[in-house]
C-alpha cells in the first residue's frame, strides 16, 4: 500500500475510535519481530535452536514442561543463557514510540506482548500484559502456588556454562524441595489468567476499537483469539508485519482491516503523529 493511502486509512480509523464512547481502546499486540532491532533472535526460527553438546534441539522440543521434568538443569542453563542475552539488549525505537503513544492515550492505551525479553517495560510502558509470562519470575514445578522473583544471585550465563551448586540450591522450592521453573508458557501448556492474563486480554480485545498487530505471525492461539474477538465485536485490525502471516489469512476478506508491509518503527512513528494531532485537536 502506498504511504499516502496508508496514512489516510490510519487517520480515519484512529479519529473514529478516539471519538467513540465505547469500544474505544487502542490495543497493541507485539511479538518477536519488534525486538529484532534490539538484537534478540526469534524463538521459533533457526536462531532459536538450542545446542547442547552434540545435540540440536528445536524450541518445540525443549520448550515444554515435559522436557523440563526430564532435563531441569539443561532447561535452566538455556533460560539463564537467554537471561544474559535479554539483559545485554536495549529497547529500540519501536519500543520508545509505543511509550510515547501510551503517554498520549493514557488509559485508552493497552499493550499485549508475547515477548518475555522485558524490553517494553524497560522502555517505560506501564499498561502492559505479558501473556507468555515473565522469566524473571519463578514458581514451583510441583504446583506450590507462590510465584517469586528469580533470586538476584542467579546470574545470566554463557552458552557453555553449567549451573553452579549455589544456583541449584536457589532453584529448589523451599516448601517441597522440587525444582522451581521459569514463570513462562511452554508449548505443552495452556494459557491461564494468573500467569498469562488470558481473560483480561480477551476482555480488552472485546472493547478495542482498533488492534495494531506488530511483529507477530499469530502462530499461538491466544493472540489469534484476541484478534478474532476484536473482529467479532466490530473493531479494526491493523496488521503491521514484514510479510503475510496467520493474521493476514484471517482478516484478508474482512472490511475492517488495514494491512501494512513497512517497518514497525516508521509506521509507529506515523501512528504516534496521527494520535498526537487527534488528541490535541
Amino acid at each position: 500500500m502506498a504511504i499516502k493511502g496508508m496514512k489516510e486509512q490510519l487517520e480515519n480509523i484512529i479519529k473514529e475510535v478516539y471519538q467513540k464512547k465505547n469500544k474505544n481502546l487502542f490495543t497493541f499486540l507485539t511479538g518477536a519481530g519488534i525486538s529484532a532491532d534490539s538484537g534478540i533472535p526469534t524463538y521459533r526460527g533457526t536462531d532459536g535452536i538450542w545446542v547442547k553438546g552434540t545435540k540440536f534441539h528445536k524450541p518445540e522440543e525443549f520448550g515444554t514442561f515435559q522436557y523440563f521434568k526430564e532435563n531441569p538443569e539443561e532447561v535452566w542453563q538455556y533460560s539463564l543463557f537467554r537471561k544474559k542475552m535479554f539483559e545485554s539488549a536495549v529497547p529500540n525505537q519501536s519500543h520508545f514510540e509505543l511509550v510515547e503513544i501510551e503517554n498520549l492515550l493514557q488509559d485508552r492505551f493497552h499493550l499485549i506482548t508475547q515477548n518475555i525479553d522485558h524490553l517494553h517495560r524497560r522502555a517505560g510502558t506501564q499498561r502492559l500484559y505479558e501473556i507468555h509470562g515473565k522469566p524473571r519470575e519463578i514458581k514451583c514445578s510441583n504446583g506450590c502456588n507462590e510465584i517469586i522473583d528469580l533470586p538476584l544471585e542467579i546470574a545470566g550465563k554463557n552458552q557453555e556454562e553449567d549451573l553452579t551448586q549455589k544456583d541449584i540450591e536457589l532453584l529448589k522450592c523451599k516448601a517441597c524441595g522440587s525444582w522451581m521453573r521459569p514463570n513462562i508458557l511452554w508449548f505443552d501448556e495452556r494459557y491461564d489468567e494468573k500467569t498469562n492474563k488470558k481473560f483480561s486480554s480477551l476482555k480488552m480485545a472485546k472493547n478495542s476499537g482498533v488492534l495494531f498487530i506488530i511483529g507477530t505471525s499469530g502462530a499461538t492461539n491466544l493472540p489469534m483469539a484476541i484478534a478474532e474477538t476484536t473482529l467479532k465485536y466490530g473493531g479494526t485490525i491493523v496488521d503491521i508485519n514484514t510479510e503475510d502471516n496467520f493474521f493476514t489469512t484471517r482478516i484478508k476478506d474482512k472490511k475492517n482491516k488495514i494491512i501494512i508491509r513497512e517497518s514497525a518503527s516508521e509506521v509507529l512513528k506515523m501512528i504516534k503523529e496521527i494520535i498526537k494531532e487527534t488528541v490535541n485537536s
